[in-house]
């Protein structure tokens, strides 16, 4: 079969369009895409599970005549199971988990017509906003194969930019979706909470604060993937209130001159790349060319309580990880089929004696209280996405005497200890360095997005991170479109990119 050469020159959208018009078949594209993802793929290690054959056989049943029928799409490899594939989750404990059904989010992507070509890689049990798992290793950034792509859905990221396919699947639970979207030069918003399903296995993931969606090249294709997946499933706890029109008429709609503040001061305890800096006020001049009312300002967080309540949280959260996984694998797990670092922040989870637990989340939810009431005064808030351009590979990976404290603990068992030497607190002050924007948003729930409008002089993406109120995902969109029309940047392609 001749290749399809214009296929990078359309988002997921403008294929389903060849497709209904009978232009191409599902069948061509699906063959395009699994050529492009084996020609790159030895070069930024993105899909770690090869589906190609369930591929095949998908588009030789029929395709639901969805919004992206016969459009090739990515799983990321943690809570979104595929019936018959591994969810493996970045852990070596789970390498034999294999469900026997679908999550409502897989369901929801067959309705809406694309055809899944494999999972994606994650960091184990995706806590780290990098993507260099012990099981597969490290994912490579397309602008530059010595930097991170990002985390958690680095491998969607990577796999997105390097254009093997338009869009792929991704979660957030402290910018997950939004951090890959940065560092791999692609657009990611993380819906507001409540907003998409997270059954049948769990009605919350991380106390609400993490969300499925996908990462994109077109605003457009968000929007369209978002009218697509939005909405309650049976049991779900809550759900975000609906909007007044799809998300796909947002796209293009005139968004009213918004009342934009900015800040690169961080959020949370941290210092700010130059670069980053500068991208943040070269954006909000923009905003201001394109008539919105522009002023520095930020909300009110005490970054230091706030990381340390969020990392009570992510402690625990990995304790029920890894005690659910027994049960889901049918075998207690030991301290070597996972990574030293998560075993340790499982260890310090159990230590957490539940009035901790509880008071972290409250301080947390006080928090959110503070943040919402400065959205009563402005519309969006504008910030850089990181800290820094992507950082090389195994820049955050704990080093030295954190590292052999780490291993040291994880074979003693010793819990306490771990809050002795303080090995996973100083972890953690150098992750938070990294993102001292995007997890406040996940705590606070709102809809957040990751924009690809600047570019640093060594040529790396910069992205830029504006947040809306609870619920208000369609004046991002409306503010997105715009800012994709006011400088495009669908076909800035990185070095490595399947042709």
């Amino acid at each position: 079969m001749s290749h399809f050469k214009d296929y990078d020159r359309y988002d997921g959208l403008g294929l389903a369009e060849l497709v209904r018009k009978k232009e191409i078949s599902p069948a061509e594209l699906v063959e395009e895409a699994i050529r492009r993802i084996e020609q790159v793929n030895p070069q930024i290690n993105a899909v770690i599970h090869p589906m190609y054959d369930l591929a095949r056989q998908q588009v030789a049943q029929g395709l639901p005549e969805g919004p992206f029928q016969g459009v090739p799409f990515l799983l990321k490899d943690l809570l979104a199971h595929h019936a018959g594939v591994p969810t493996q989750g970045g852990s070596r404990f789970f390498r034999d988990f294999v469900p026997d059904y679908d999550s409502e989010i897989v369901r929801r992507y067959r309705a809406a017509g694309v055809v899944i070509l494999g999972k994606t890689s994650t960091p184990e049990l995706g806590i780290t906003p990098f993507t260099e798992p012990a099981l597969f290793g490290p994912t490579r950034n397309p602008w530059n194969l010595s930097r991170t792509a990002g985390g958690s859905s680095g491998g969607s990221a990577a796999a997105v930019a390097a254009r093997t396919v338009p869009l792929a699947h991704g979660n957030d639970g402290g910018g997950s979706i939004r951090i890959p979207a940065s560092c791999c030069g692609l657009f990611g918003l993380k819906p507001s909470r409540g907003r998409i399903p997270m059954g049948p296995d769990i009605g919350e993931a991380w106390r609400g604060m993490a969300i499925h969606h996908v990462i994109t090249l077109s605003v457009r294709d968000s929007a369209a993937m978002l009218d697509a997946t939005a909405g309650p499933d049976v049991g779900a706890p809550y759900v975000a209130p609906p909007p007044d029109r799809p998300y796909l008429e947002e796209v293009g709609r005139d968004p009213g001159r918004l009342r934009i503040a900015f800040t690169a001061t961080p959020l949370l305890p941290g210092t700010v790349h130059p670069d980053c800096v500068k991208g943040v006020q070269g954006t909000a001049r923009l905003c201001e060319e394109l008539g919105h009312h522009v002023e520095e300002a930020a909300p009110p967080v005490d970054g230091r309580a706030f990381a340390r309540d969020f990392l009570t949280m992510v402690c625990a959260e990995t304790r029920a990880d890894i005690e659910e996984g027994e049960r889901m694998v049918g075998r207690k797990p030991t301290f070597r089929e996972f990574e030293p670092s998560t075993w340790a922040l499982g260890l310090l989870g159990r230590q957490i004696p539940a009035g901790e637990f509880a008071r972290a989340l409250r301080s947390l939810q006080r928090a959110t209280r503070q943040v919402a009431a400065f959205f009563e005064k402005y519309d969006v808030l504008l910030t850089p996405t990181l800290a820094t351009p992507p950082m090389e590979h195994g820049w955050l990976q704990p080093k030295g005497a954190e590292a052999v404290a780490m291993r040291l603990l994880g074979r003693l068992n010793a819990g306490g200890l771990i809050q002795a030497l303080a090995g996973i607190e100083a972890l953690a002050e150098n992750v938070f360095a990294f993102i001292p924007f995007t997890p406040v948003f996940n705590v606070t729930g709102q809809p957040a997005m990751s924009v690809p409008l600047w570019w640093n002089d060594e040529g790396l993406p910069i992205g830029m991170h504006f947040v809306a109120r609870y619920g208000d995902e369609a004046t991002l969109f409306r503010l997105a479109g715009q800012l994709e029309q006011a400088r495009p940047w669908f076909d800035r392609c990185p070095p490595v990119v399947a042709a």
